[in-house]
């Protein structure tokens, strides 16, 4: 499984302070980089209903945390629902709508229901209410690239609007959604079997997410990287993946299957 989501990585901050990084922010990134994604959503709560930003990060955590658990789905309803209440200028419906269609999208991909036709609509709403120079843009353009690959299996389609959301990013400054761009080209390169193109995005994704700390992130990268590398190099890398899964009490529950000696 190869699906995995960014949450949302840019923006407002969590308590409206204009700057993204004050001491709110910094403790929901904590909390989140260790997978405490509740603890993290706790302490946005208090700011959901004076700011729309708040309360769409929290919904994107209770999302996030449905990807790598598949638990959770009803909270994160709730939650999104909320942030969709809350919205009230196009970006803030268009990065909900954007969160919406990851939900479905998620659902679907990890077979819980199938609500493959609610992504898309959810999706090609928030492409409407996105001007082309937004933030969330970069986002929505990663996501629409997993729909692509995953949903619809067209790799052209994918690898486009990868290389846009990579874009974007690096225009944004945005290295944790780097590392999902970095990671998702490079599959691609290694299904077309570019191994050297392969290797280095996915060497590059897990770099970014180990300056980061993004420690729930890190076992899928090891795990990626070593699927393009040397077999001597694949067993080691494999190994520390499973030691990272096991730390972190089994999520991603996908990357069981690619670990079976971390079960």
């Amino acid at each position: 499984m190869t699906g995995l989501p960014a949450a949302r990585t840019a923006g407002p901050a969590a308590d409206g302070d204009k700057d993204g990084d004050g001491p709110l922010d910094r403790a929901v990134w904590r909390l989140r980089s260790r997978g405490c994604w509740e603890d993290a959503a706790a302490l946005l709560e208090p700011h959901a209903a004076a700011h729309p930003a708040a309360a769409l990060r929290r919904a994107a955590l209770l999302v996030e945390r449905s990807m790598f658990t598949c638990a959770g789905w009803a909270e994160a309803e709730d939650a999104l629902r909320y942030a969709e209440a809350r919205a009230t200028t196009d970006d803030e419906r268009g990065e909900a709508a954007c969160e919406r269609g990851h939900l479905a999208y998620a659902a679907t991909v990890l077979g819980v229901r199938d609500r493959a036709d609610e992504a898309r609509a959810a999706l090609g709403r928030a492409a409407a209410l996105l001007p082309p120079a937004a933030e969330g843009r970069a986002l929505l353009d990663f996501r629409r690239g997993l729909m692509a690959e995953h949903i619809a299996d067209s790799p052209q389609s994918a690898r486009a609007a990868y290389r846009r959301a990579h874009a974007a990013a690096t225009a944004h400054d945005d290295p944790l959604l780097l590392s999902f761009t970095w990671r998702h080209l490079a599959g691609l390169a290694l299904r077309d079997g570019e191994l050297a193109e392969a290797r280095h995005g996915f060497a590059e994704s897990l770099r970014l997410r180990e300056e980061l700390g993004y420690l729930i992130g890190t076992a899928p990268a090891l795990a990626a990287l070593a699927d393009a590398a040397p077999e001597e190099d694949a067993a080691r890398l494999r190994a520390e993946a499973a030691r990272l899964f096991r730390l972190m009490d089994g999520v991603p529950t996908w990357l069981a299957d690619h670990l079976p000696t971390a079960a």
